[in-house]
């Protein structure tokens, strides 16, 4: 930005400085810049206007501000790209929702014939997608190589823009259902070598899998020698589409493929940047599987998951306990049958030492009947060496729920103390509304006041204004005062300031919110 006071410079032109300041996202700049007079519809000497330069890098916050001044969403950059479109191409939501609200069609097409959505859905922005969609964007319109959103959604493997076009409207097809078991049985970053590393240098080929979403996207690039390069990437539910788009038309699968779909096979598994292999409960491959077979509620699949609980490897034991856990909260018949024999699978657990996805799962599972019956189950797995059981455990005390006096409270007071931060935060935050009550649990949660997360000391001077601890004030003020508006900790001390039963002290409490502008 120029200095006006500088007598050796030329001052800038506005439209010129208006650009910097988008470029730059400096909204204070721009503010200023526009009430000067600054045209929000300008172009530079390419064409590109200021608009499609805010959206395509993710500039919101000025976006508003153009529009707000008069920029027309629908105008075309370079006689040819949409802002709408832009910043659809590149998974800006937030861009996208703030075209929108100001009146940008959502199927208006670009060059090319391409519309917001078609990039959305053909790059897996699920969240941009949802936004198009609830917008008014057609989910059935084709894109510009003909073929439906839900089918492209299908082959890019992006699960959560599958949902969001069903969910909106899209038909449910068994082309669609089709790409999705042609994509199964295809190894994906094979396909990916082929298409973009033809002919190039082994060396210079590098593969990326990383997590997005509750999947794996996996990303082949060719590096040249002079820093540039090309890819591709692609997303990998194609499982749990084809669990979705089965379920939706009618089509049973069998137990075995559904199980085929949450584990893949050694040759193809993909493994997270954790190196995690994807056969993971959180992965949504498995999750939509697991789900599925537990929706039918029958003696059939009951047995069948009953028996995989015994299997040598423990990723299929763990499926067939995720199952069994889920199937005991869809069908409540089952649920005594299911926890006596988790109880025999957790027995197994302790004398192998297994796996720590199938200790997670069981965890887990154990809450899912809603019996209290299974705590003494769940503390067996409260001093667990893996940080994550450790935290499930925690998790499935606060869901069965924990009364006064019992070993469940104790066992939550020291794991408000782990070291894994989530297991503090899971434990402080079932201590809190936990019914439990004596010097060691109000200590503990005191010494989570000072924890470096926030959530975590909202929800520990939370749990001290539950019961009547006059240490819960001084925190609470700390946090509505010092914290950020909308966070979770800001969220959760508002909320507990009705818990204070001290009327004075509350309505000091109180008065901090119109201070903070909430």
């Amino acid at each position: 930005m120029q200095n006006a006071h500088d007598p050796v410079q030329p001052v800038q032109p506005v439209a010129s400085a208006l650009f910097s300041a988008v470029f730059d996202g400096d909204e204070n700049a721009a503010v200023r810049l526009l009430r000067d007079g600054a045209d929000p519809d300008a172009a530079d000497e390419d064409g590109e206007s200021l608009l499609y330069l805010a959206a395509m890098n993710n500039r919101p916050g000025i976006v508003r501000l153009l529009l707000a001044a008069g920029a027309d969403p629908a105008r075309l950059s370079r006689d040819a790209d949409l802002p709408l479109c832009g910043a659809a191409c590149a998974g800006h939501h937030e861009v996208v929702r703030a075209l929108l609200a100001a009146g940008a069609e959502p199927d208006q097409p670009e060059e090319g014939g391409f519309t917001a959505l078609a990039w959305a859905v053909q790059l897996g922005h699920a969240d941009t997608a949802a936004a198009l969609l609830a917008a008014g964007a057609d989910p059935q319109r084709p894109g510009p190589d003909g073929l439906p959103p839900l089918v492209s959604a299908v082959r890019r493997g992006s699960f959560g823009t599958v949902r969001a076009l069903l969910f909106h409207g899209a038909r449910p097809t068994h082309e669609a259902l089709t790409e999705a078991r042609r994509w199964l049985a295809t190894d994906v970053e094979e396909q990916l070598r082929q298409e973009v590393a033809q002919g190039a240098d082994p060396a210079d080929v590098v593969v990326r899998r990383f997590e997005e979403y509750a999947g794996i996207t996996v990303s082949v690039e060719v590096l040249r020698p002079d820093g540039g390069g090309y890819g591709r990437e692609q997303q990998t539910g194609h499982g749990a589409i084809a669990t979705v788009l089965e379920h939706e038309l009618g089509v049973r699968a069998p137990f075995g493929e559904l199980l085929d779909r949450a584990l893949p096979s050694p040759s193809s598994q993909l493994r997270s940047s954790r190196g995690d292999p994807t056969a993971d409960p959180d992965n949504e491959n498995w999750r939509e599987a697991a789900a599925e077979l537990a929706g039918r509620g029958d003696e059939v699949t009951y047995r069948t998951a009953a028996a995989l609980t015994r299997d040598e490897s423990a990723l299929r034991a763990a499926f067939g306990v995720d199952v069994l856990g889920r199937l005991a909260s869809a069908a409540p018949a089952f649920a005594g049958r299911v926890l006596a024999l988790l109880g025999t699978a957790v027995e197994r657990e302790q004398e192998s030492a297994g796996a720590t996805v199938l200790a997670r799962t069981l965890v887990r599972a154990l809450g899912e009947p809603g019996d209290r019956a299974a705590l003494p189950l769940v503390l067996r797995f409260a001093g667990h060496a893996d940080a994550g059981v450790r935290a499930a455990a925690a998790a499935t005390l606060h869901t069965l729920g924990v009364g006064a006096d019992e070993p469940a409270a104790q066992a939550l007071a020291r794991l408000t103390g782990d070291a894994d931060p989530v297991v503090r935060h899971r434990a402080t935050l079932a201590l809190a509304w936990s019914e439990a009550d004596s010097l060691d649990v109000r200590e503990s949660l005191a010494a989570r006041l000072a924890d470096h997360d926030p959530a975590t000391a909202a929800e520990a001077a939370r749990g001290l204004a539950r019961r009547g601890d006059p240490r819960a004030v001084d925190a609470l003020a700390r946090l509505l005062t010092r914290g950020e508006p909308g966070s979770a900790a800001y969220d959760t001390a508002t909320e507990a300031v009705d818990e204070v039963g001290d009327e004075r002290a509350r309505a000091l409490l109180r008065g901090t919110f119109p201070r903070l502008g909430t």
